[in-house]
């Protein structure tokens, strides 16, 4: 088997295999209450499996790469990754300290982690650190496990890390930024005509239950106004390739992979289209994407200062 694919394939058992493993004998078998699915569970595989066969078939049609070949280096990165974002994602969902929320929008300044890692490092990193990251903040959170959106993150990471499959990091940028945008604009315009729907993300500490109230025009238009700043980093640091292909890559990124985690509730948990665009991905994508465009850039530009002192 050529080194890559079995590198690859690997990558993604291993994901497949931790998300069993804390599913099916974590939750089902030891009946661990924070480890379980709730409804549905096989079909939430089903997307799992969706997720992981969309990411091997962009492997495939690109395996001649040179991004795809996955050593020590890769395997260590990806454990820091997920640690980092399983521990940062249990922190910033309020277990160890509570971070309030402005009219709903949710704080989740950890996507920054396998955004980072994804563009850094590469798809298969940003994949593992991404959804092994989610999932096992999820399990420390305690608010029960979804696979899909595990999937959904690992996404995230997955496509800011394909901007490595391009020699120069200016090639398909502006592809990348139209289409994005077109995204965010089709997500407004469908909140515009469903302003009524509750946000299914929006948690009432007080009361202890989810959804019950209707999204706000912040949560909403979070979404354009995380656009808006990836425009304006993109202005600023327009002679820096690095900081700018990062921040417009993580931005699809994000659109693609929660996304992807929001529309298969429309099938696991019989959500109407509105109540999983509205009501799940815009207060979920919205503030990822503005914290995309304050930290990514933070990041890389922390990493390359480290690059250069050692001389690398």
């Amino acid at each position: 088997m050529d080194k890559k694919l079995q590198s690859v394939f690997l990558t993604l058992l291993a994901i497949l295999v931790v998300f069993i493993g804390l599913v099916y004998i974590g939750g089902n078998m030891m009946g661990i209450e924070r480890l379980q699915t709730g409804e549905n569970p096989v079909l939430r595989f089903v997307f799992v499996i969706i997720g992981l066969l969309i990411a091997f078939a962009v492997y495939y049609a690109t395996r001649t790469n040179k991004i795809w070949e996955v050593g020590t280096r890769e395997v260590v990165w990806m454990a820091i990754g997920a640690a980092l974002y399983a521990v940062l994602s249990w922190l910033f969902n309020g277990t160890v300290f509570f971070v309030p929320s402005l009219s709903q929008v949710s704080l989740r300044p950890a996507i920054a982690i396998p955004m980072f890692f994804g563009y850094v490092f590469g798809p298969v990193v940003g994949f593992f650190s991404g959804a092994v990251g989610n999932m096992f903040g999820d399990a420390l959170t305690g608010f029960g496990l979804s696979p899909q959106w595990s999937i959904g993150n690992g996404l995230v990471g997955f496509i800011a890390g394909l901007a490595m499959l391009f020699p120069s990091r200016k090639k398909g940028l502006d592809t990348v930024f139209y289409v994005s945008g077109a995204l965010v604009l089709i997500a407004a315009v469908i909140y515009l005509l469903n302003r009524d729907q509750v946000n299914m993300l929006f948690f009432d500490v007080e009361n202890n239950i989810f959804g019950d109230a209707q999204i706000s025009p912040l949560a909403a238009f979070s979404i354009l106004i995380g656009f808006l700043l990836v425009l304006l980093v993109r202005f600023v640091f327009r002679e820096n390739i690095d900081t700018a292909a990062a921040v417009t890559w993580s931005m699809l990124g994000n659109i693609i992979g929660i996304g992807f985690a929001a529309i298969s509730d429309i099938w696991i948990n019989g959500f109407s289209p509105a109540a999983a665009i509205v009501g799940e991905f815009l207060p979920a994508a919205g503030p990822n994407l503005i914290f995309a465009a304050i930290l990514v850039p933070l990041l890389v530009a922390a990493y390359a200062a480290v690059q250069r002192q050692s001389g690398r």
